[in-house]
């Protein structure tokens, strides 16, 4: 255990840069080991989760490593050229990793085995699997659709028309994945958007990919050529950089180069709607991403009903949001919101034992929760259920708190904000074990 704590602070000033986006970093590295020739690199998150997916392409064939410049080289393979790995692949905490990895090599003729920490094992993939089994195939392990997972390749995929059955960028990427080393047109049909990243970064390494309405067409046994990359900031990453300003009197911050992109962007729609002064200066596009320079001051928020169709675009950043709304005049609503209770830890249940224990007034829901305008009083520890999203959450709503807020375990954020602690206290907070 390594205990975190985070008091009261005077105001959060300076010019800052975030890590790398997650989500494109993961799918950049993937898309770089299935190409020929070398991918080069830049602004990868080097957090835990994306150093297990280079861990496991690296098991898988590929070449990976990071120059003295941190620029990132990736010598692929080219689409069907996986090996089978020597060893099971342990994703660590990642649901990501794991779930796009499964898709990728399901239409291998390899076996491959996973594993997780005891938070990713407790996480459904029977939502992976079922899909992924209509390629050919198979899968071995636990009858509850939880991780240890063999899967057994299929040796002559077969193209498929897959409806998801619930919002998931996830299970749409790893089917399209899939897609990739199996002939003809592999269809994924989505009634509900979700983020887009695998789209863009598919075009921009130039698979044959078609989007018509709700269809999304990727054809099989392309050959991809290598590029070059930035990544752009993530946008989950800024949003408690975002959040902290908001609610810290005095604050006055830029984020610089932040990935804009619309299926990313429903908390800064809904900080917005609370009243929050936030300006995006810059707006470019990168690599196929639409980027900006967030520029964020303290703000009077005032509680609102938080559109249920935004989940798809914030499912991430409502344990943030708590800690703005801890601060609104009123109440936030967040209802629609059931995928909290399947991600790392059932983030709806924990936030809200969390918030109690802080003082704050909270009300949970079945598929979501209320709350309310509260003098934030502290001084309790709060078990993060090895969640990083959780931990910072809480940190954050300390730096608004009458007394210290601690958290039982920030090694956890190591995984997807490894600078988060230094970058905060550079700023004027005070975050200490």
């Amino acid at each position: 255990m390594h205990k975190l704590s985070s008091s009261k602070t005077g105001p959060l000033l300076g010019t800052i840069t975030v890590p790398g986006d997650k989500s494109i970093s993961h799918r950049a590295l993937i898309m770089g080991a299935l190409s020929i020739g070398e991918s080069k690199i830049s602004g990868l998150l080097e957090g835990e989760d994306v150093l297990g997916t280079a861990t496991a392409l690296r098991a898988l064939g590929a070449d990976i490593y990071k120059d003295k410049e941190t620029v990132w080289h990736v010598h692929g393979v080219g689409i069907g050229g996986l090996r089978e790995p020597d060893v099971s692949l342990n994703m660590g905490n990642s649901g990501t990793g794991v779930r796009l990895l499964m898709g990728l090599v399901a239409t291998h003729p390899i076996e491959v085995t996973f594993t997780g920490d005891s938070s990713l094992s407790s996480r459904p993939m029977k939502r992976i699997t079922d899909p992924l089994e209509k390629f050919g195939a198979k899968f071995s392990g636990n009858s509850d659709g939880t991780l240890p997972i063999k899967v057994i390749g299929a040796k002559s995929p077969i193209p498929i028309s897959y409806e998801l059955p619930m919002a998931s960028a996830q299970v749409k990427s790893a089917i399209m994945l899939a897609g990739l080393n199996t002939p003809g047109r592999t269809t994924v049909v989505e009634k509900i958007s979700t983020r887009d990243h695998s789209e863009r970064i598919f075009k921009y390494f130039g698979v044959p990919i078609e989007i018509d309405n709700n269809n999304i067409h990727v054809s099989g046994h392309a050959e991809l050529t290598a590029k070059e990359m930035t990544v752009p900031a993530d946008p989950s990453s800024a949003s408690f950089l975002v959040v902290a300003a908001i609610i810290t009197e005095g604050s006055d911050l830029i984020i610089k180069n932040v990935g804009m992109n619309p299926a990313r962007t429903g908390l800064f729609e809904t900080l917005l709607d609370m009243g929050g002064q936030i300006y995006f200066k810059n707006k470019r596009q990168s690599c196929g991403e639409d980027i900006a320079d967030i520029h964020v001051k303290y703000s009077k928020l005032k509680g609102i009903e938080v559109p249920h169709e935004r989940a798809a675009s914030m499912i991430d950043e409502y344990p943030v949001l708590c800690a703005a709304a801890a601060n609104a005049e009123g109440n936030t609503v967040m209802r629609g919101i059931n995928e909290l209770r399947v991600k790392e830890s059932d983030r709806i249940a924990v936030m809200v034992v969390g918030l109690q224990a802080c003082g704050v007034n909270v009300i949970e829901h079945d598929d979501g929760m209320t709350v309310s305008k509260s003098e934030v009083s502290g001084g309790t520890l709060v078990a993060t259920h090895l969640d990083h999203r959780i931990a910072m959450s809480f940190l954050i709503l300390g730096l608004n708190s009458k007394k210290t807020i601690s958290i039982d375990d920030g090694r956890v954020i190591e995984t997807s904000f490894p600078e988060f602690t230094d970058l905060m206290n550079s700023l004027g907070a005070q975050i200490c074990p």
